[in-house]
Order: structure tokens, then C-alpha cells, then sequence
């Protein structure tokens, strides 16, 4: 999951289909593959370049949760 991104770094968190997880939920009534938790404890660092297709987006009130 993409959350930002600056000058050709993105900073993405994973996410898993273990629902038993901490995060926050992306369900498919929002257009996820599956049922599946973003995890913020799980975050990194990659180069624009590694992106090779965009699957989702989250709806805007989903990405100001949290903030």
C-alpha cells in the first residue's frame, strides 16, 4: 500500500490477508482482492521505479484515517 511519495521515493505498508492483524481493514466492499489489514508497523522505503502497476486505491477517507 502506497502512502507516500516524494522526489522517486514511495513509502508503502504491507498488507495481509490475516485479519487477526493490528491495522487498518481494507475489505473487498472497498475493492480489496480479499480481506485484508494494512500494517502500519510494517513500512518501507522503495524507488518509484520498483512499481510496476497500480491494483487499488483507498478512498480518501480511508487514507485520512489515521493521520
Amino acid at each position: 500500500m502506497v502512502l507516500f511519495e516524494e522526489l522517486g521515493d514511495v513509502i508503502i505498508a504491507g498488507i495481509t490477508s490475516n485479519e487477526n492483524t493490528d491495522g487498518i481493514p481494507f475489505l473487498k466492499s472497498e475493492r480489496a482482492v480479499k480481506d485484508s489489514v494494512i500494517k502500519l508497523n510494517y513500512i518501507f522505503t522503495i524507488s518509484e521505479g520498483m512499481i510496476s502497476r497500480i491494483i487499488r486505491r483507498l478512498s480518501s477517507e480511508k487514507q485520512k484515517r489515521n493521520l
